[in-house]
């Protein structure tokens, strides 16, 4: 009888200790302790001003919604989203929507955007050349070789009367072999986008994106001329689709959004192209 009362006493005190840790767990939940732990997400983005606009822009109205920030920094296309698709990161700021649908489709992955940002304009840079009328037949010309800058460098190329693409060039395939006329004749070298800051002083001329060009010190204002960007070129915020419609992604869309981090971009950011979203 004995022995039957202290196996009844002893699972009393294993339930009721039980019952304690339960308690004790949603109260530290509803305190901000397993809950933020939930909430500590890594963001993604390219070495210099968009690794800056999630440092100076994003964390802090993330914060006030309790979340902690981890920025990490990528020098690269690729991994940016692979690691994003295999849970290293949450979300990732580095890509339009172009390459982020055709990244995805060619590497079957399931990545949405959350919103489009304010964006740094590629430009026509040049040394050794002060205006685009002073641009000789067969100057030097380095551009992007990856199909993210490349379809942009080409279509500035266009803008300013250097060159024709065809008509039925593929903004997410587009090369060398889609320019139909090189008006000046232009001798053309594709190099990774990040080294092209450093061609300016051994070539004429150089198409350089904004972040390249912002991250070695260059100006956006110092341009022969800069790219009137398309809606589809403007970086978006992406995430995996299975959180799109998820929390995080919500408070993402809604800080991107705010007349805060707008502020932070009139402020900090001057000379990026808006999203028409932002502009009306």
């Amino acid at each position: 009888m004995k022995k039957q009362l202290k196996v009844v006493t002893l699972c009393i005190l294993v339930m009721t200790v039980l019952a304690a840790c339960s308690s004790n767990n949603k109260e530290s939940a509803s305190n901000g302790g397993t809950a933020e732990q939930s909430k500590t997400i890594k963001i993604g983005a390219t070495a210099g001003p968009y690794s800056d606009m999630v440092s100076k822009a994003i964390t802090p109205l993330m914060e006030e919604k309790g979340y902690k920030i981890e920025v990490v920094e990528f020098n690269d296309y690729v991994q940016p989203n692979k690691s994003l698709d295999n849970g290293s990161i949450d979300a990732n700021l580095f890509q339009h929507i172009i390459y982020l649908n055709k990244f995805s489709k060619d590497n079957k992955l399931e990545l949405s955007a959350v919103s489009s940002v304010p964006t740094a304009p590629m430009g026509l840079y040049s040394n050794k050349i002060k205006s685009i009328d002073d641009i000789k037949e067969g100057s030097t010309l380095t551009i992007a070789n990856d199909p993210a800058n490349l379809a942009r460098s080409l279509l500035l190329l266009q803008d300013i009367g250097l060159v024709t693409i065809k008509k039925d060039a593929d903004p997410a395939t587009i090369s060398e072999k889609d320019i139909e006329t090189n008006v000046k004749n232009l001798k053309i070298t594709s190099l990774e986008a990040a080294q092209l800051p450093r061609t300016l002083d051994s070539s004429d001329l150089a198409v350089v994106a904004g972040n390249f060009a912002l991250a070695a010190g260059m100006k956006l204002a110092s341009a022969l001329q800069l790219e009137n960007m398309a809606e589809n070129y403007r970086n978006v915020v992406a995430v995996r689709t299975k959180d799109a419609e998820g929390q995080m992604a919500k408070d993402l869309k809604e800080v991107i959004e705010s007349a805060a981090f707008e502020k932070t971009m009139d402020e900090q950011f001057q000379g990026f192209s808006k999203p028409e979203w932002m502009t009306k």
